[in-house]
């Protein structure tokens, strides 16, 4: 609701902006011309997500999660860090805040293990590990568009080294941090099926079998080259007509997601009219130019730091324009992707992590989350320019 009511808000103050002629109504054409396809596919993925949670596939998983987890937590850890970086990047970080969360803190208190450490370990690779493709993040998404379209391929090959980094380093930071209560042992027997949407009654084998023959047929399609928003507005309609078959009353309006489409558009709108009025500009001056090592980091840094100040969308958006060559791109997208692990509100993906959170009873204290952030967020932005100078294009050190 609170999320409705900012996109209200900001959806009414960029429509002043345009009827008082500040942003010009061809700059809106553009606007929607490049963000309709992008949020199609938004709505469709959310609504693929949902159908394959209600069908039980991500709790058929995480039971064999914790089976191959042999009773021992760093290994148990690893595999839902693994299922994270895997959700993250093929279902994005939004997908994995939302229906991975609940998945891992349940696998933890049944095997009987500290939540904590999967808990950070699954909101910090949703950020830092949504860098490879550009349907691992909306930023990745508009990214692709201002580099001409880039095919998938294209823009992994750009964004490997720098994505592998985003993963390691808080992956390193928790095992060390947190290497006690990886240490700790679990019983096989004593764990029970995690409960999700369908654990009142035996799941449907007809929807888990269906939610997997689509979830395989739609990874490759996404990365084939053609407009994502296709294969997932497909992959939704089929599972919406396996769904009208047999559990009707699955199929709601909520399943489209009404808070985060308000919220997009306006923010999109305002973002346009600061824009147009010279934001990026000034914000030009802080950002600096150039491909070097450092003027790359300055860049991340600085995407970071409006993401942790405002959000990562309108801090990507500002600055879009800064990015000016494939390698300043990544540079910027490090920063607004992998640097937004400090305040609730960096990214969307963190404030649906903590909901999720607070609705299983699991607390947070956003003190000890800032001061973590503080010390992975500036590793991992380092760790992956570093990666990025090494193995980009021509190599800034090369």
């Amino acid at each position: 609701m609170r999320l409705a009511i900012i996109g209200l808000v900001l959806l009414v103050a960029g429509g002043v902006t345009v009827a008082t002629g500040v942003l010009p109504w061809h700059e809106v054409a553009v606007l929607v011309d490049r963000v309709a396809p992008i949020l199609a596919f938004v709505v469709a993925m959310t609504v693929v997500t949902e159908l394959v949670s209600e069908a039980g596939t991500f709790q058929w998983i995480a039971r064999r999660l914790r089976r191959w987890g042999r009773g021992r937590g760093v290994l148990l850890w690893l595999l839902l860090a693994l299922f994270a970086v895997l959700s993250t990047i093929f279902l994005s970080l939004d997908t994995t805040a939302v229906l991975l969360t609940p998945v891992v803190v349940t696998v933890a208190r049944q095997a009987g293990l500290p939540v904590l450490p999967s808990a950070l370990t699954t909101v910090w690779l949703a950020n830092t590990a949504s860098l490879l493709l550009p349907i691992s993040n909306l930023t990745n998404l508009l990214a692709q568009h201002n580099l001409g379209g880039i095919s998938p391929a294209q823009f992994a090959r750009l964004m490997w080294a720098p994505s592998l980094a985003a993963i390691v380093v808080p992956l390193v930071f928790v095992a060390v941090v947190f290497r006690r209560e990886l240490r700790k042992t679990y019983a096989l027997d004593s764990a029970r099926p995690a409960p999700g949407p369908t654990s009142a009654a035996a799941p449907d084998r007809v929807l888990l079998g269906a939610s997997a023959v689509v979830l395989v047929l739609l990874l490759p399609a996404l990365v084939s080259g053609a407009a994502i928003w296709i294969p997932a507005t497909a992959a939704a309609v089929v599972l919406a007509a396996f769904f009208a078959i047999r559990r009707p009353k699955v199929l709601k309006v909520t399943l489209i997601p009404w808070s985060l489409l308000l919220f997009t558009c306006g923010l999109f709108l305002v973002v346009e009219a600061t824009q147009y009025l010279g934001a990026s500009v000034l914000l030009g001056q802080v950002a600096g130019e150039g491909s070097g090592f450092v003027e790359l980091l300055r860049l991340a840094m600085t995407g970071a730091l409006g993401s942790n100040v405002v959000n990562n969308l309108p801090a990507y958006l500002l600055a879009e324009p800064l990015a000016g060559s494939p390698v300043r791109m990544a540079a910027l997208l490090i920063g607004v992707n992998a640097g937004p692990l400090i305040t609730p509100w960096a990214s969307l993906a963190t404030l649906l992590w903590h909901d999720r959170l607070v609705r299983m009873n699991v607390l947070i204290k956003w003190k000890g989350y800032a001061v973590l952030g503080l010390i992975v967020a500036p590793l991992t932005i380092t760790a992956a320019i570093a990666a990025l100078a090494v193995v980009g294009p021509g190599g800034v050190f090369g």
